[in-house]
């Protein structure tokens, strides 16, 4: 299959780097320093999986050079993804499907109103990694896997034929799940609350999920999400907030999520869609998010600076 990669940093350099080392024919879409160590150097990836190093790699800064694509994987910040639906306009031809691997509940939403609807699925992943330096990739911890549906639950020849893809490539778990909705949500539920106690404390998961004061706030965050997603219709099981906790327990003691480490580098991050969309969305239904309004209200200042509309 011809894929683009649209977002080449952690999620999109791993499972693009994958695909390329399956024989696929994969074209990285990034910018600067990290587009040209990609053109000099190649993509490295460093991962508890195996190393891998695509090289010589596509790469570009235009999509609009490559035509039509099978498949435009998008994995960029999730603020980042109605620009990157613009962008992704040349490549999406009849036939093309744009498989979205943000954190949150909102990318496939957003894909769609600038795309239509027919060539978007829903999507997610898992995994922990980030672009250590320009051309290399650090996978760290989680299996890496990718989760993906039609938006109706409907099977498809189109998403067999992906999974069968993905499942030729090493170190990447394929799954089309029964219902994409409630596995999307059950992402969300673990990395929303993550991502708010580990920005908010500036600790590593090890250090949260253990003190007793902090685990109560990741298990009063989950419990929120929980009630929004009951509110939106989500099927979640009966024990979905405790294997969230269980997930977050097994996880390396040092993990952080992307968002806190966006925060603490005071780059923009996802707060509006992660922290933030659960009050917006619990709002929308009627359901009080008490704690999730307090970590947004205490991150957006710092937010709101990373972005140049505040500053102190």
């Amino acid at each position: 299959m011809k894929f683009a990669i649209m977002g080449s940093g952690g999620v999109g350099g791993y499972f693009g780097a994958r695909l390329a080392e399956a024989g696929e024919n994969v074209t990285f879409i990034a910018r600067g320093r990290h587009l040209a160590a990609m053109q000099r150097d190649g993509l490295h990836v460093s991962s508890i999986k195996g190393d891998v190093v695509v090289k010589p790699v596509k790469a570009t800064d235009d999509p609009a050079t490559l035509g039509e694509v099978d498949c435009v994987i998008v994995a960029v910040k999730a603020w980042q993804v109605r620009e990157a639906a613009e962008t992704i306009r040349p490549l999406v031809g009849p036939d093309t499907l744009v498989l979205p691997l943000e954190n949150g509940v909102e990318a496939a939403d957003i894909l769609a109103e600038v795309l239509g609807e027919a060539p978007v699925l829903e999507g997610l992943c898992g995994i922990l990694a980030w672009r250590e330096s320009p051309g290399h990739i650090r996978h760290a911890g989680v299996d890496p896997f990718v989760r993906f549906g039609e938006r109706d639950n409907r099977t498809s020849e189109r998403t067999a034929r992906l999974k069968a893809t993905f499942d030729k490539a090493h170190g990447v778990s394929a799954e089309i799940p029964d219902d994409i909705v409630v596995a999307q949500w059950s992402k969300f539920l673990f990395i929303c609350a993550m991502s708010g106690i580990g920005s908010l404390c500036r600790a590593p998961i090890g250090i949260t999920r253990q003190l007793p004061e902090t685990r109560a706030l990741i298990q009063g965050m989950l419990e929120e999400i929980h009630q929004v997603a009951h509110g939106h219709g989500v099927a979640f099981p009966g024990d979905a907030v405790s294997r969230a906790m269980q997930f977050i327990d097994a996880m390396p003691a040092d993990s952080t999520s992307s968002m806190q480490r966006d925060i603490l580098a005071g780059e923009p991050s996802e707060l509006e869609s992660q922290n933030g969309a659960v009050v917006r969305l619990g709002r929308a239904v009627g359901v009080e998010t008490p704690i999730h309004a307090a970590v947004y209200a205490a991150l957006l200042p710092q937010e709101l600076a990373a972005r140049g509309e505040l500053s102190f």
